[in-house]
């Protein structure tokens, strides 16, 4: 009796009627998660990129510690901020929560360190990783976005910039 190729004679055939249905697949494996982090942080530590870094803090890859220098001729120019990042087990397909830990005052970043940034809500893209992030808010801190303030104070002062740069040295607390 021939057989067919790869199959031994013995196999019983598998026929799936239409009402059974394959098992859902999984969002997001989280070996998957935890390899995209992985090669993220490799690719932001070869980057090279000035005034950023970011780190997983301790043991736990899916909560990091990211650092943003402010950009030159901008009123933001000599600060270092501290920001927290916690990914969620949907990462890449979530956005990961972003949180200025050293006090920021900026149209864009309220008192709780929270950051009104597209990329961060409704325009997130798998597409984008921790170095683009960061230089998203990097970029951010000197072109805020006016017309969305989270902070109406720092947005009303924005169009006088010495002032503006006293008050930012004024509530500027570095982060331990």
């Amino acid at each position: 009796m021939p057989t067919n190729q790869g199959f031994q004679d013995n196999t019983p055939a598998v026929i799936m009627s239409s009402k059974q249905s394959l098992p859902a697949p999984k969002s997001v494996d989280t070996q998957s998660v935890l390899k995209r982090l992985q090669s993220e942080l490799m690719c932001l530590m070869m980057s090279g990129d000035p005034g950023i870094s970011a780190f997983p803090e301790e043991e736990n890859i899916m909560s990091w510690k990211g650092t943003i220098l402010g950009s030159t001729e901008t009123v933001f120019e000599g600060m270092e901020y501290k920001l927290s990042l916690s990914f969620p087990t949907d990462y890449p397909f979530k956005p990961p929560k972003v949180k200025f830990e050293t006090a920021c005052f900026h149209p864009n970043v309220d008192a709780f360190g929270n950051i009104c940034l597209d990329i961060l809500q409704d325009q997130w893209s798998s597409a984008y990783d921790v170095r683009t992030i960061l230089l998203s808010i990097q970029s951010l801190l000197g072109e805020p976005n006016i017309s969305s303030p989270l902070n109406t104070q720092a947005a009303a002062l924005w169009s006088n910039q010495e002032e503006y740069r006293k008050m930012v040295l004024k509530l500027f607390k570095p982060a331990s």
